[in-house]
């Protein structure tokens, strides 16, 4: 039986090495291509431990972590993050940053997906935020590695009410599978008024 949880504080902290191992299991996939290792892991979930305001919403199978869904005030993550607000006419203190959403493949497809939205936008309300937001990475069309049947998520996003923000595209660096170092990838981010 699948439960889901919100966890915060120590709660969250606690559960960071699980996230961590989700997050290179399921970011091998297209379109992320993560070749994640435990050190660059700690290094970027760090922001988690760092923010008061951060939250994990958790889905569990018995007492194991099969889905993670994450959120910081955008202040608190990345400054390029925010620097692809500017000109965008919102202040960062409005804004609640959806970070990543990982779940393994045999527990997609059952509404998981909604709840971990759901709780990280009453989270975002709670604290006064206006605006959630998340990004997408951009790979073309005709990239060599991807699936013949991937579908995007664009259909399920504008349906929660989220468009494209244009003009707000932040830029992180990860190692693709593909490749021996770290490139840079472009994100385009997501937004809805809460």
């Amino acid at each position: 039986m699948i439960h889901v949880e919100r966890l915060t504080g120590q709660a969250l902290a606690d559960a960071l090495d699980d996230v961590a191992r989700l997050r290179i299991e399921v970011f091998r996939a297209w379109p992320y291509l993560y070749d994640g290792d435990a050190g660059y892991e700690a290094e970027y979930l760090q922001t988690y431990r760092e923010s008061a305001d951060a939250i994990l919403v958790g889905a569990f199978d018995g007492d194991r972590l099969v889905g993670a869904s994450t959120g910081t005030p955008m202040e608190d993550h990345a400054e390029d993050f925010g620097a692809a607000f500017a000109g965008q006419g919102i202040a960062l203190e409005d804004i609640f940053y959806c970070a990543e959403s990982v779940l393994l493949p045999e527990y997609r497809g059952h509404g998981l997906g909604h709840r971990f939205f759901d709780a990280r936008e009453a989270h975002a309300r709670g604290l006064g935020r206006s605006y959630s937001a998340f990004c997408g990475v951009v790979r073309p069309d005709d990239h060599p590695l991807r699936p013949a049947d991937y579908r995007p998520l664009d259909g399920f996003w504008r349906k929660r009410g989220y468009e494209k923000v244009e003009g707000a595209v932040a830029e992180f660096s990860w190692k693709d599978l593909d490749r021996d170092e770290e490139t840079v990838h472009p994100l385009q981010f997501w937004m809805r008024r809460l």
